[in-house]
């Protein structure tokens, strides 16, 4: 299987502040060749926390390129190709924001992330950044440079492949349980953990009638839940929702009149940070649906 390893370093927390990238390709199971490029950032001022990490300062790409110089010899490397980034959330979203900063179409591409799926391969590590998984292979790495990062990332990959017996991107969904993220003009879907959840049975959260409160802005209304609550579990919000009259719902419909939102995790619900129950309520709501997303704190407030 061929694909291209990325990796961006930035000049600031912005992440359309690309000043270096690398990629590395692997073609036949071998790397062939590893490329990487030093980027002159739209922006003048570099993060001092950022240049700590990579070493880059402003002197350094004063007389590079900017991005959209350089796109036109990338573009042409990733186009239609399968690239991999170790934090793909990270990498994949400076590509998109600078793109679109630049007002620059998307390539078409597919992607997924070595650290999302480094954790099926090689279950029970403390942490699973480039550096500790690295060290666990054996391989080198001069990190937080774009270059040493894609090249490191290329092993570690073949790595994963090797031990999970991945040949092709249809083996991802089974051997890695990680669903394949796309790039095309005009959106992208994101590399996701892939989880096959069993439905609560609902209908066994039955509430207090004694509880009932017809005041509240959640009796007699459909509430379904996203994300990890901080005050309480789930399995105690839901309860809290049937002992005050209201129905409790497994997924977003239209009959759903309240989603809540807790605290997502990134490396699951992908760079947007947003949740399939989340995506799906913004869609009804913008069809005209009624339906009111609340923070947690909102939620609470209406307790």
């Amino acid at each position: 299987m061929e694909f291209i390893t990325i990796d961006f370093e930035t000049a600031t927390a912005q992440r359309d502040s690309p000043c270096e990238i690398g990629l590395t390709f692997v073609e036949g199971g071998q790397i062939v060749d590893t490329k990487s490029w030093l980027i002159k950032p739209m922006y003048d001022e570099f993060d001092y926390f950022n240049i700590l990490i990579h070493g880059i300062r402003p002197e350094h790409v004063a007389d590079k390129p900017e991005f959209n110089e350089l796109w036109t010899e990338i573009k042409p490397l990733v186009e239609n190709k399968f690239l991999i980034a170790h934090n793909a959330g990270f990498d994949i979203s400076v590509l998109r924001r600078t793109l679109e900063a630049y007002h620059l179409p998307f390539p078409t591409l597919n992607y997924s992330c070595s650290y999302i799926f480094s954790k099926k391969v090689w279950q029970g590590l403390p942490a699973y950044d480039l550096k500790t998984l690295c060290k666990v292979n054996n391989i080198d790495l001069n990190h937080h440079r774009a270059g040493a990062d894609s090249k490191a990332t290329a092993e570690l990959t073949l790595k994963a492949f090797e031990i999970a017996g991945v040949s092709s991107l249809d083996d991802f969904p089974e051997k890695l349980k990680t669903t394949i993220g796309q790039l095309f003009d005009g959106g992208y879907r994101p590399s996701e953990t892939k989880r096959i959840y069993k439905a609560k049975d609902l209908t066994k959260i039955v509430g207090d009638p004694t509880k009932h409160n017809p005041d509240s802005i959640f009796y007699g209304r459909t509430v379904v839940f996203t994300g990890a609550l901080s005050s309480m579990v789930r399995a105690e919000a839901q309860q809290t929702i049937a002992d005050i009259g209201g129905i409790i719902g497994n997924s977003v419909t239209k009959d759903t009149d309240f989603l809540i939102v807790g605290q997502q995790d990134y490396r699951v619900v992908g760079d947007d940070g947003m949740s399939s129950k989340q995506e799906k309520a913004i869609k009804q709501i913008e069809k005209g649906s009624t339906l009111e997303i609340l923070s947690e704190d909102d939620f609470l407030k209406n307790l």
